[in-house]
């Protein structure tokens, strides 16, 4: 007894300390929620999770332990040997039988509570679902039935008949045990009043399978059998008698368990399980598998046809394919240098610097320090000086995982290191002597050469931002290095969760599993930790119902810094719909502004047509703010996220085949072309471009793609989506003459390859050690003729500091590369290109080039980078070589 009594013990504490622990969680969540200014949607997740786990909670132990409780009640008083070894099991575990079954039961209770609470957002969303107002085409239902209602009641007929299974086996045991059932030479003999229980018990059981056979016949609209995804032929011919003659099987076999408690043995329900199974086989496997193959497979296309038809109406509503818009393109040769300069804006924007090499520059020339990093490389626009031009955009963010080893410690990490500062911005199209970028924007403190000023560069809410800082302490926090020395600062904001009372600092130590937060001086009463400051953790945390894109982007305003996080609407439950890996239905309906600085977080409807966020709003009625209450500087900085693009021109690549008999057979289906970048053949991504869509007045901000046919290397159209108000969302495609060859870009890349000056240079570099990097190719639509651009880069072997050398250019049967995208164009299209302004090699900006390279060169020598010290006196000598040419 004093065993037990100490283990009973030690599951207590080990209890209360768990319990503790989550206590600790939920409090400091809470505390977390209230300074974002979402304790409602704190409140409604907490509280549906509880409603959930302790209905199913509750009404499992009632079930469980009320059948145990009857079984118990049913036990015969006397109970003849059979087995010693049995006999003495009885009579040794009695006294703790009733405690065990009770333990048991609180136990399988609390895993089913835990499962249940999982699901708080199916019940949200089936409590507060919206209208679709469009019906499935079989059942007649309003889709809103399989998007919200579907997911719970498939959820709810799991969970009743496992519920119902673990009951039925626990009975059983139960009525071993206490001697109801006996078991003689391999015969179980059950007492009467046990029979007409585990009857009961058993033709629950087969009702709920009954049911399950009915959400079967709605799941039915998501068969993969047929030609196409969806029911086809088979399922509504063949599959959907079948599961109506199974129901009504299901029905009868919990009929016989109902009737055998009248009569003696167990034969009358088996006979029905086994004519279920029997039937199963027969009528739900066997007869729709022979209707597939003798009356639909050979006759398939026109026993398919309506529902390829079906495949293709709701798949196009799902993805947005159905307000594609499709324009002819009649691509000709013929562009001119004419045609160039009244297309100036477009060729001002042409991204020569791609993300990629671009972010390894980035990383040479202005991470300035170990501990900074610039993660990701992202492309946008702004007015520069009255010009709408493209740029890339870079954030630096603090990595304090990246100190040295001896300055990792718990102050360094947690109070010193605790923000990023400023970020990196330079025209895609516009390159130094050199060969580097052009920053706009660059250094610590920002400088702007242009009109966009950074009076808020710290960065403490990012994309790498990790673990919790606490700010307004006693210790000073590091803002940026100056010279030999390190500039501090004070955290100003209003971002993090006060910390500074003894509860405030038990708390935190307790959820950080850090003492040191509990007995450290520097925390005062004005003391704020930051946690949750990973901004893909941030939004999660406070929408975890919502899909977010793979890339956030930083964007400037009112010389702020903010992240865009685009957010999706996404089910798997959309009728008929062609799956694409989690879902079968998308829509970016949010967009979410996170502030660098204060990590404030807002949630904008961008897409007030979708059924799925007005549930959401519905849900949460303080969560969301219509579009039209974002700052209209921040609304020209969205763009139409890649992640979506990307889906939509993968879908579009099929579904644009309208004819069943041409979807059937694939007569027309496109793919994303392939492209070499650096050495490698690889998938052609998405670029942002700003250019004039053919017949628009003006340019924009666009994302495109290629299509080349399946298998083929010729381009057969591209697609387009505007990011620009008030025509944002819009999606084009402009397809070309099928009777005409358009080279595509893996055509385009052989030419390149077969050019005798270009391969010849190519592999020149190459033995001299330098590697080449060949960019994504860019196509271009001017007018009614497509320019073909791909930049290259050299990176020496000793550095990873690329440098764009030279730019090559195709149109027609003419390729050329030259060391400027000007000179490129002059020698295809003849004439004289004139040099953009801030590409002209002044005296000045070689004079600015020169400093820029000797101060680089010192600082590389301050920190020991003895083959960056190098790099930039080479560059410096033929910056002054140049500059003694001009004089």
């Amino acid at each position: 007894m004093a065993r037990w009594i100490k283990w009973a013990l030690f599951l207590l504490l080990l209890f209360i300390l768990a319990s503790l622990g989550r206590v600790v969680y939920l409090y400091t969540e809470w505390l977390w929620f209230k300074e974002v200014g979402f304790t409602s949607v704190f409140w409604v997740t907490l509280l549906s999770k509880l409603k959930l786990a302790l209905a199913f909670g509750i009404f499992f132990f009632i079930l469980l332990y009320g059948n145990i409780l009857i079984a118990r009640r049913l036990a015969p008083k006397y109970v003849p040997t059979e087995n010693e070894v049995v006999q003495l099991y009885r009579t040794v575990a009695r006294p703790y039988f009733d405690l065990v079954l009770l333990v048991i039961s609180l136990f399988f209770s609390l895993l089913v509570a835990g499962g249940a609470a999982e699901k708080w957002i199916s019940y949200l969303r089936f409590l507060n679902q919206t209208p679709f107002g469009l019906s499935d085409p079989i059942f007649k239902r309003d889709i809103a039935f399989y998007v919200f209602s579907l997911p719970l009641l498939k959820y709810i007929w799991a969970w009743l008949l496992v519920s119902l299974i673990i009951t039925t086996v626990v009975a059983v045991l139960v009525h071993w045990f206490d001697g109801a059932i006996r078991v003689r030479r391999y015969v179980q003999k059950f007492a009467p009043h046990v029979k007409a229980h585990l009857s009961v018990l058993c033709g629950l059981i087969f009702l709920v399978i009954a049911w399950g056979f009915q959400l079967n016949i709605y799941e039915l609209l998501y068969s993969p059998r047929g030609a196409a995804f969806g029911a086809g032929y088979t399922d509504l011919h063949a599959q959907l008698p079948a599961l109506r003659i199974l129901i009504f099987m299901a029905v009868i076999c919990a009929a016989l368990f109902l009737i055998n408690i009248y009569y003696r043995g167990w034969r009358l329900p088996l006979t029905g399980i086994a004519l279920l199974l029997v039937t199963l086989f027969l009528v739900g496997i066997i007869y729709p598998a022979i209707v597939q193959q003798y009356r639909v497979s050979p006759n398939e296309i026109a026993k398919e046809k309506p529902y390829i038809e079906l495949n293709i109406k709701y798949t196009r509503q799902a993805y947005n394919l159905d307000r594609i818009k499709e324009e002819e393109f009649p691509v000709s040769e013929t562009l001119t240098l004419e045609d160039i300069r009244g297309n100036e804006p477009t060729i001002r924007n042409v991204r020569l610097w791609d993300w990629r090499p671009l972010k390894k520059t980035f990383s040479q020339i202005q991470e300035i320090r170990l501990y900074y990093s610039f993660r990701d490389v992202d492309i946008d626009r702004y007015k520069l000086n009255g010009d709408y031009r493209q740029v890339a955009i870079s954030p630096r963010e603090l990595v304090p995982e990246q100190l040295p080893e001896t300055a990792r410690t718990w102050i360094n990490e947690h109070l010193v290191y605790t923000h990023g500062h400023g970020l990196v911005m330079n025209p895609v199209s516009t390159v130094t002597p050199e060969g580097l970028p052009d920053l706009l924007i660059k250094d610590i403190p920002p400088k702007s050469k242009v009109g966009i000023k950074v009076g808020r560069p710290e960065i403490y809410y990012g994309e790498v931002a990790g673990d919790y800082v606490v700010v307004k302490t006693k210790t000073l926090e590091f803002d940026y290095p100056k010279g030999d020395k390190n500039q501090y600062t004070t955290y100003k904001g209003s971002g993090g969760v006060p910390v500074g009372s003894p509860l405030g600092k038990m708390v935190f130590a307790w959820r950080f599993g850090s003492l040191k937060l509990l007995v450290s001086d520097a925390i005062t009463s004005r003391s704020r930790v930051m946690y949750h400051r990973q901004i893909g953790e941030r939004v999660r945390n406070i929408a975890p119902f919502l899909s977010y894109d793979k890339d956030p982007y930083l964007v400037i305003s009112g010389g702020r810094l903010y992240w865009i996080q685009d957010a999706y609407t996404l089910t798997d439950m959309y009728p008929y719909s062609e799956p694409f890996g989690s879902g079968n239905y998308i829509r970016n309906s949010v967009k979410v502004v996170i502030d660098a600085y204060n990590g404030d977080v807002i949630f904008y409807i961008v897409d007030e047509k979708d059924p799925l966020v007005k549930t959401y709003a519905r849900i949460f009625p303080t969560l969301f703010k219509p579009f039209k209450a974002m700052p209209s500087d921040l609304r020209s900085h969205i763009r139409y996220p890649e992640d979506l693009f990307m889906i939509q021109a993968r879908m579009y690549a099929t579904y644009h085949m309208r004819d069943p008999q041409v979807f059937y057979n694939k007569e027309d289906l496109w793919a994303v072309p392939k492209e070499i970048y650096e050495q490698s053949e690889q998938e052609m991504e998405p670029y942002y471009i700003i250019m004039r869509l053919p017949g628009h007045p003006e340019e924009e901000f666009i994302l495109m793609l290629l299509f080349t046919p399946a298998s083929k290397g010729n381009m057969i159209a591209w697609i387009c989506a505007k990011c620009d108000m008030p025509n944002y969302g819009d999606l084009l495609v402009y397809k070309f003459p099928k009777q005409k060859l358009v080279y595509g870009p893996s055509q385009v890349e052989a030419r390149i390859d077969q050019d005798p000056e270009i391969s010849k240079q190519l592999t020149l570099w190459g033995q001299r050690g330098s590697s080449v990097i060949r960019s994504n190719l860019l196509v271009i639509p001017i007018e009614d003729s497509l320019l073909y651009v791909e930049p290259l880069y050299l990176q020496a072997e000793q550095t990873a500091l690329p440098e764009l050398t030279r730019v090559i250019i195709a149109h027609g049967d003419r390729v050329t590369m030259e060391e400027s995208l000007e000179e490129a164009l002059l020698v295809v299209f003849g004439g004289r290109a004139e040099a953009r302004p801030e590409e002209k090699l002044t005296e000045e900006k070689l004079i600015e080039a020169a400093v820029e390279h000797f101060n680089k060169a010192i600082e590389y020598q301050r920190e020991g980078n003895w083959a960056g010290y190098g790099e930039e006196i080479k560059k410096l000598e033929e910056t002054l070589k140049m500059l003694k040419e001009r004089t």
